[in-house]
């Protein structure tokens, strides 16, 4: 991009949230201070003491040496041009080799700038051959030039094949001193002695590919990598013309570096190699290439990778300013200077228990039953551990899904409703009810707050309190009116008569309804002490009732009640006559007996009696007169109302008041 990087980074860091920059923030650590260039990196080596870190960049061109014991920046170097490629010559950063960009070649000690040099041609690579002092520098054209720092003076150059364009990379096994140089254009890498000074042989690419960019020896002397313009890393047996393992990048971009990790590794073995192009970092085993042990993609293009020996750290050189550092426990302990980061590390990353079992399922004896693998107790695959079994997970899974072919549609349903009920959530709505079961109590229990409120009292509400929450929610929790134990534990408020016991009234009463739907006037078959005695002025009593009754919950139906005893003449009759209303059968003498007959008639029979009911209404009304002589169903003889009764027999209004003052005489009137 044509933008700053500065301007580009503040434009990515408003698209994100807080969330995501607090989390950026807080996982990433500030290791070495000024760890950067105004605008980028060109390259970043570690001394081979270990001490210091020595990085070019630009803009403007410069070097920048780090003193890594202090984790900061040691001093600041600008040049007249860019750097392509540079060499630590010594064990400490004190003496260097930079290539520039202006065909020139500069030797930087650790007073400044020592001497500069030029090459016949553009350079692309460095490399140095410490028992010569020959610096080999390599770039477009056929040559590679040998500049010895010895003599101070070039020897003579090697000279490839003059169809040659150039050389990319050049690199020295660390056993032998053998030369490899990757030619540019072809699929090629030569082999030369530098003793002879004289090609040995050529290593020729499968067809395909167009140039080699990066070439790494390992330490046994006898494997090669290779890194070639379409981003494929070929692994080489010195010995054999074929690769034995081959490493796609995966965006078709150059591979820029290539290196071999070995020593200090943990977890990971020996076996791994660091491949790099612009885009990505992949780490993977030369013995399966097609896994990746681990992948780091990085927000800018990246220019060189340095992997710190014996160490599980990395160092990105990239288009940014900030440069790059990844610490990776796996690959080996944390470098002497930033030793801390080994506790950091241990501190952040997650608790990864595997055991024995990890691919094994735990079932109890039910579960293998609803699973229909109660005839594999016993054999090797079910194990028996504590009170049940480990099974295969492989079979669990299989077995599940033939006892419950639909599991996985319940649940995919499952989620699809909640994610439902989430947006739904979000929506703007009105405020509904906030009771959805169990109305009725929550009535109830405003009713009670409200009084409470009016009395002074405070406390907390049944409706807000979060213990009681679900059960005005969830349907669960509703209280079902109709049960037989509510009725018996709120027998005021049952509404549904079926569900509580009925009392003996009740029970006679409807008896007496179903010989009245059959045109009887009561029943005739009840036994006269057990009947209830009904009195003119009141309705029965109802305090021998265990359950309250509520006379508008049942259906309105006739009722009859059983007959009073009355004195009188002894008549009978045999005809057939409705029910006697309730008005009827309170007027029945004491003595009256109702016999139902088979044909659906009944009779009745009364013995006429001169007495009259005075012992049992002496509490409620005077007693009649004697003389009267009463026969059932109302009929009576003797008695006749007089006119004009004496001043005795006056009561009520019409008695004369006594002990009255006369207005007209003021004096007592006596009657």
């Amino acid at each position: 991009t044509s933008l700053p990087d500065w301007l580009v980074r503040k434009r990515a860091a408003k698209g994100k949230s807080k969330r995501e920059i607090r989390e950026h923030v807080q996982g990433t650590i500030d290791l070495i201070q000024h760890f950067e260039f105004p605008e980028a990196s060109n390259r970043i080596k570690t001394t081979r003491d270990g001490h210091h870190a020595m990085a070019t960049g630009t803009y403007k061109p410069q070097i920048r040496v780090y003193d890594l014991d202090q984790l900061s920046m040691k001093f600041e170097r600008h040049t007249d041009a860019e750097n392509v490629d540079f060499l630590i010559l010594s064990d400490d950063w004190t003496k260097s080799l930079h290539l520039q960009n202006d065909r020139t070649v500069e030797l930087h000690t650790q007073g400044g700038f020592h001497y500069r040099t030029r090459i016949p041609k553009f350079g692309r690579t460095l490399a140095y051959h410490f028992p010569s002092c020959d610096a080999l520098v390599a770039g477009a054209g056929s040559e590679v030039y040998r500049l010895n720092l010895a003599q101070g003076r070039f020897m003579a150059p090697l000279s490839l094949n003059s169809d040659v364009e150039g050389v990319n990379a050049i690199d020295i096994n660390p056993a032998h001193q053998l030369f490899s140089f990757g030619i540019d254009g072809r699929g090629v890498v030569d082999f030369w002695d530098p003793r002879a000074r004289a090609r040995l042989s050529s290593l020729e690419l499968p067809p395909g590919e167009e140039g080699v960019t990066a070439l790494a020896s390992r330490a046994d002397g006898l494997s090669l990598a290779v890194g070639t313009a379409a981003g494929k890393t070929l692994l080489y047996d010195l010995r054999s013309a074929r690769p034995f393992a081959t490493k796609d990048q995966g965006y078709g971009l150059p591979v820029q570096s290539v290196s071999w990790i070995e020593g200090g590794s943990r977890m990971a073995g020996d076996g791994l190699v660091i491949s790099a192009d612009k885009k990505v970092v992949k780490i993977w085993d030369r013995n399966s290439p097609g896994t990746n042990f681990t992948s780091i993609t990085p927000s800018t293009d990246i220019n060189y990778l340095h992997h710190i020996p014996g160490t599980g750290m990395l160092m990105l050189s990239n288009e940014g300013i900030q440069m790059t550092s990844y610490y990776i426990p796996q690959l080996g302990p944390a470098p002497r200077w930033c030793s801390f980061l080994d506790n950091i590390t241990e501190e952040m990353e997650e608790q990864t228990v595997r055991n024995v079992y990890e691919d094994y399922k735990f079932v109890e004896r039910a579960e293998l039953d609803r699973l229909g693998l109660t005839h594999l107790i016993g054999t090797p695959t079910l194990k028996p551990y504590m009170h049940g079994f480990f099974l295969s997970l492989k079979l669990y899974d299989a077995a599940r899904l033939i006892a419950n072919p639909f599991a996985y549609d319940e649940h995919r349903e499952r989620v699809v409703r909640n994610k439902l009920e989430k947006l739904s959530e979000s929506r703007i709505r009105s405020k509904g009810e906030g009771v959805k079961v169990n109305k009725a109590l929550a009535e109830r229990a405003k009713r009670v707050e409200k009084k409470k409120e009016k009395e002074g009292k405070e406390g907390v509400s049944l409706l807000n309190d979060p213990r009681f929450a679900e059960v005005f929610e969830n349907p669960e929790f509703e209280v079902d009116t109709e049960s037989r134990e509510y009725g018996l534990l709120n027998p005021s408020k049952s509404s549904n008569p079926t569900m509580r016991g009925r009392t003996a009234v009740e029970s006679e009463e409807e008896e007496s309804d179903k010989l009245s739907s059959d045109g009887l006037g009561s029943d005739s078959e009840s036994d006269p002490e057990d009947e209830m005695e009904l009195d003119n002025d009141s309705d029965s009593s109802r305090e021998g009732d265990l359950v309250a009754y509520d006379p508008r919950a049942r259906p309105p139906k006739h009722q009859s009640q059983p007959e009073r005893k009355q004195s009188g003449p002894r008549l009978t009759t045999s005809r057939t006559r409705p029910a006697p209303s309730r008005q009827q059968e309170r007027d029945l003498g004491r003595d009256t007996h109702v016999n139902v007959l088979q044909d659906g008639g009944f009779e009745m029979s009364f013995v006429p009696s001169g007495n009259s009911d005075e012992p049992r209404r002496k509490n409620n009304r005077p007693a009649g007169n004697k003389k009267i002589e009463r026969f059932g169903a109302g009929m009576e003889r003797g008695g006749g109302r007089e006119e004009n009764p004496g001043e005795s027999e006056r009561n009520g209004r019409t008695k004369r008041r006594t002990g009255v003052r006369s207005g007209s005489k003021n004096a007592f009137r006596r009657g």
